[in-house]
C-alpha cells in the first residue's frame, strides 16, 4: 500500500512488509517478477525500516480460503530472497502460519506437523533454517482456548494460572508457552532444529464472543503477554530470552467475521483507546 508505506519513511517505525496471498502466483512465476516487485515495494523505499518480508500469510493445502496458494508459497518466497538478496539488501524472508498446521500438540514435546501438511511445509521450514531466517507464526491462545474449553482454562490462556506439568513432566505456566513449543518441535522433526519463531499475531477480542471476550480479559492478555515476551524467561523449550511478539490488532475491523474477529483491535475506529 503506497502511502502507508510513504507515511512510513522516516518515521524509524520497523515494518514486516507481506506479499499478498493473490501476489504469490505472479511472483512465483520468475525472478523476474519477483525482482519487479521488491523493486516496487521495497527499493522504492529506501527510507521505510524493513524488519522482513512475510510471503504469503497463513497458507496452508487444507485451509479453504488459501489452499489455492499452497503450491506458489515455496517458489514465490525463494524468488523473493533471491530479489533481496541481489539488491544487496539484509531483510529477512519468510511467511507467517498457523499453529493449525501443527498436530499432537500435547504435551508440546510431541507436537508434528499434521501429515497431510508435511510435503507443503518441511520444504519451506529447510529452505528457511538454510537461510538462516526465522518462521512467522500467528499465535492465538484465545482461539485454542475457546475451541476446547472443556480441557483448558481461561486462567491458563489469559498468563494468571499457577500452570500446568505436562505427563511428560514439562512444567508450562501459560499456553502460549505451550503453543509456541509445539511448534518448536514441529520444526525440529521437519529439519529446523536452527529456526527462530517470531511470533507475528496475538491478541485477545475485547467483546463478540461470550463471557470470554471482555475489555478486562484483553487488558489481562496483552498486559501479560508483554510483561512475558519482554522478560528472559522464555519457553521451557526455549528459555533465557525474549520472544519477539506483534499484538494483533491496532484497531477494531468491522468486516470480519465470526463477531469475536471484529473486536480485537487495542483502538475503537475512531482512534479512542479501548
Amino acid at each position: 500500500d503506497q502511502s502507508t508505506l510513504q507515511a512510513l519513511g522516516g518515521s524509524n517505525i520497523e515494518v514486516i512488509l507481506g506479499v499478498p496471498n493473490t501476489a504469490l502466483q505472479n511472483v512465483a512465476a520468475s525472478q523476474d517478477n519477483a525482482n519487479t516487485w521488491v523493486q516496487n515495494n521495497v527499493r522504492n523505499y529506501p527510507n521505510v525500516k524493513f524488519r522482513y518480508i512475510a510471503v504469503g500469510n497463513e497458507v496452508s493445502p487444507i485451509k479453504g480460503d488459501t489452499a489455492q496458494y499452497a503450491n506458489f508459497l515455496l517458489p514465490a518466497i525463494r524468488n523473493i530472497f533471491n530479489a533481496i538478496s541481489a539488491a544487496g539488501l539484509g531483510i529477512k524472508v519468510s511467511t507467517a502460519v498457523e499453529t493449525e498446521l501443527v498436530g499432537n500438540n500435547f504435551p508440546p514435546s510431541g507436537g508434528t506437523f499434521k501429515p497431510e501438511v508435511q510435503n507443503f511445509i518441511n520444504p519451506i521450514v529447510q529452505f528457511l533454517a538454510s537461510k538462516g531466517a526465522p518462521l512467522l507464526v500467528n499465535v492465538y491462545p484465545y482461539f485454542a482456548y475457546i475451541f476446547n474449553s472443556q480441557s483448558i482454562a481461561l486462567e491458563y490462556a489469559l498468563f494468571t494460572s499457577s500452570g500446568i506439568t505436562t505427563p511428560d513432566g514439562v512444567k508450562y505456566q501459560n499456553l502460549l508457552d505451550a503453543l509456541l513449543d509445539a511448534t518448536y518441535s514441529a520444526l525440529e522433526r521437519a529439519g529446523g532444529q536452527s529456526v527462530e519463531i517470531v511470533v507475528s499475531e496475538t491478541g485477545w477480542p475485547s467483546d463478540g464472543g461470550g463471557q470470554a471476550t471482555s475489555i478486562d480479559n484483553a487488558r489481562t492478555y496483552n498486559t501479560n503477554l508483554i510483561r512475558h515476551v519482554n522478560g528472559n524467561s522464555g519457553t521451557p523449550k526455549r528459555p533465557g530470552r525474549a520472544i519477539e511478539t506483534y499484538i494483533f490488532d491496532l484497531f477494531d475491523e468491522d468486516q470480519k467475521s465470526p463477531d469475536s474477529e471484529k473486536h480485537f483491535g487495542l483502538f475503537l475506529p475512531n482512534r479512542q483507546p479501548k
